[in-house]
Parts: C-alpha cells; structure tokens; sequence
C-alpha cells in the first residue's frame, strides 16, 4: 500500500505573509437535506453542529462548513477521515444522503500574517475585506473554484481542488511576494 501525500508536501513561501500548503488535511463531503433529523443526530454523535448558510462551525479539533443548501464539508485529521465517513454513512443510511472522503482530492492552503487579506482580494472576486469570522465563501480564485475563510485573526484558509493544487500555490506566491501589498 502507498503512503498518502499532500499536493505539495506543505511547501511553504515566505513574502509579506507567510503561504503555505497545509500539508494532509482530512475532507468528507455530506450531500443531504441539512434540515433532516438524521443529519443533525449523525453529527451531534459526532461532536459537530449543522452549520447555517455560509458558515463554518469548529468543534473538537474539526471543522464542518456549509457549502450549498445541500452540502457540507467536514474537515478532520487525514488518519480519521476514512473511519469517520464510514461512521457517518451508516448513521445516514436510512436517509437520501451521500458521504464521501474527498480528502485525496482537495488541497488546502493557509495564508497568514497581518495582511493576509491583501492576497486573496487580489485574487479573487469576493469581499475578502468584510469576511467575517465563522463565515466561509465559494468562489475563485483566478480561474479555478475555492472556498476560504477566516481560520484565525490573522490567517485565511484556502481549499482547492488537488489537480490545481500547483497553480494555486503559484497564484499565492505571487500575490504575496514582498512589495506587492496593497496598503
């Protein structure tokens, strides 16, 4: 059996914010009515909440997201990820529900620094300057898709697909190299 690896090995650069591959990073996506009683009680077993439109909730060193009226993303350990989709979908057996591990085919990035902000308002065109904490939103960044939010005062976290893992390491880079902030 193969060892698992990130995208990228946690590459890391070093500009006027620190960017920097996350390294292997569980994932699981939840596809469901997120207002049935069998996803509220398969995650409260589970130490989580459902998370209301565009939030992301953290709770016992995991975090689940809301991605769209039907979908979530639960973000854990990568050693935990497989036990803990297996877990859920027998929980959401007997419901219209879909749970997959989607950890090998993600990336995420952590942006950190007090300007951490200015790099991805130059990429992308959502409102970076106004994320609040706790909320996540989709969009893009350049011209691939991503979801970010606020991970910590001074640091946004990133997720992308894992086939465009190299080009959105690329992007980050660029738009934090030194001298390139905007204020």
């Amino acid at each position: 059996m193969s060892e698992a690896v990130s995208a990228l090995s946690g590459q890391t650069h070093e500009g006027f914010v620190t960017v920097s591959e996350a390294g292997l990073v569980g994932m699981i996506s939840i596809r469901s009515d997120l207002s049935a009683k069998g996803l509220a009680k398969a995650l409260k077993a589970e130490g989580l909440p459902v998370p209301g439109p565009r939030r992301i909730e953290t709770a016992n060193g995991r975090s689940i997201a809301w991605m769209s009226p039907d979908e979530l993303l639960l973000i854990c350990a990568h050693d935990e990820a497989s036990a803990l989709t297996d877990r859920l979908a027998k929980a959401l057996a007997g419901d219209h529900a879909l749970v997959v591990n989607v950890s090998d085919a993600r990336a995420m990035f952590t942006i950190r620094g007090p300007k951490a902000d200015q790099v991805v308002m130059k990429l992308s065109p959502a409102d970076i300057a106004t994320l609040p904490a706790g909320e996540i939103r989709r969009s893009r960044t350049a011209q691939v898709a991503a979801a970010f939010w606020r991970s910590d005062e001074d640091a946004l976290s990133l997720v992308s697909f894992r086939s465009v893992a190299g080009y959105v390491m690329g992007l980050l880079e660029v738009s934090a190299r030194e001298g390139s902030d905007l204020f």
